[in-house]
């Protein structure tokens, strides 16, 4: 897999802007497939940072009520990735 294809898009929310700001720990979408290890090497390549540790977890996908019926639907699951990153670095636009 090429970077662009383990690296989906950045996640955004309150919690992962304080992350960002306190800890310089990015968060992003990453392929189901990929492990650690690529998802390092990826970013290394995107963003020419130093990538000092990567967490991840699979995020179940939440029921929804669909619209003013009584069908309920699941939204998809996804895999979330951490990275730390060394002292001092930043990624720049996300």
């Amino acid at each position: 897999m090429n970077p662009y294809d383990i690296v989906r898009r950045p996640h955004i929310s309150e919690k992962t802007v304080h992350l960002q700001n306190k800890l310089g720990a990015y968060t992003f979408e990453v392929h189901p497939a990929a492990n650690k290890v690529q998802i390092k090497e990826a970013i290394k390549s995107l963003w020419k940072v130093e990538v000092v540790a990567v967490n991840t977890m699979h995020v179940r996908g939440k029921p929804r009520r669909m619209r003013n019926t009584k069908r309920q639907g699941v939204t998809a699951a996804w895999k979330k990735a951490i990275v730390r990153l060394a002292a001092g670095q930043k990624i720049e636009g996300v």
